[in-house]
């Protein structure tokens, strides 16, 4: 890596100024795991790196009329903690899923929902990608088994989070701060696909950062789950993984909220899915249905055709757990 100026910051409100006004001027440094990675690699070359850790006051989980996490409380510590357990088991699910138990018990909330994008094209050195400021997405025409089905051009890449999906599913909101003070941000509206934002995944300025997650309480006779797919179970990043919350009266869904990950640059509700599931009986042909409605406007790349039926399967396991 080359030389960086490490910053200390006692204050949240230090922070954006710290960072300035053009990106990978300055980084960010809360967990590390994604970071000290590109660092290594020469993918960024700050000019200084801001320590969000020499912070107080944000690591914590409160569970009160609903749920507040600091962005740097740790994905182990949520996916541990038995109040999330309990009335957000799709959370606790989704971070249990990530990664090792070392990389867990660095990597935080915050950093998890703004990693960069694992494409093997990006994270090459010598690749001047697209995202990248190049002229051209390599996937096109290149190795592109991992790449999307939804929501790809003129970039393919997949979001690699894991919490991004369960959260967006349970409709969180985020604490942002800036220059000109905090704001929150429905998770829904804060992703952005290639089309919109070629060099970022967020709509986030070079000066703003996340300081906490905001979930609402479940409602009544609410169940979730996070069902993903990998390579390597142990560690990897999903190929597909399913989000799935069911506000459930008897076996009558009252109201679903379905987001699919690792198929699209960005977490990829299906709408279209939750208006098969929305009203009805949970019944085999109902799910089947739901299932195959998740796919209906897959756009498959040369290799990886396969996620097609994948994620239709997946879903369909997903919500069969919650019948």
């Amino acid at each position: 890596m080359v030389e960086f100026e490490l910053i200390n910051p006692k204050t949240l409100e230090s922070v954006p100024a710290l960072l300035g006004k053009k990106w990978d001027e300055a980084l960010l440094l809360a967990g590390g795991t994604d970071l000290l990675d590109m660092l290594k690699e020469r993918l960024v070359q700050p000019q200084r790196v801001i320590n969000l850790k020499s912070v107080p006051g944000l690591s914590y989980i409160k569970n009160g009329a609903g749920l507040e996490i600091g962005a740097l409380t740790t994905i182990a510590e949520i996916a541990e903690h038995a109040s999330v357990r309990k009335n957000f088991a799709v959370l606790a699910e989704a971070a249990e899923s990530i990664a090792t138990p070392q990389l867990r018990n660095m990597g935080t909330l915050g950093g998890n929902l703004c990693q960069r994008p694992r494409c093997w094209y990006f994270r090459a050195k010598d690749i001047v990608c697209i995202k990248k400021g190049g002229g051209r997405c390599y996937a096109v025409d290149g190795l592109n088994k991992y790449h999307c089905l939804f929501g790809g051009g003129p970039s393919f890449i997949v979001h690699p989070s894991d919490s991004a999906p369960a959260l967006l599913a349970l409709g969180a909101t985020l604490d942002v701060l800036g220059p000109h003070g905090k704001e929150e941000i429905a998770l829904e509206d804060f992703y952005e696909l290639p089309l919109d934002n070629i060099r970022r995944e967020h709509i986030l300025q070079p000066n703003q950062f996340i300081t906490a997650v905001r979930v609402p309480q479940p409602a009544p006779g609410t169940k979730s789950t996070y069902l993903k797919f990998r390579e390597k179970q142990s560690l990897d990043f999903a190929i597909v993984s399913v989000a799935a919350v069911l506000q459930m009266e008897g076996k009558t869904c009252k109201k679903a909220s379905v987001v699919l990950g690792g198929v699209a640059p960005k977490p990829w509700r299906v709408e279209a899915t939750e208006a098969e599931l929305n009203g009805k009986a949970l019944t085999a042909e109902v799910i089947a249905k739901a299932a195959n409605a998740a796919v209906a406007n897959a756009n498959p790349m040369s290799q990886n055709g396969y996620k097609v039926q994948l994620t239709k399967v997946m879903v369909r396991r997903a919500l069969e757990r919650l019948v």
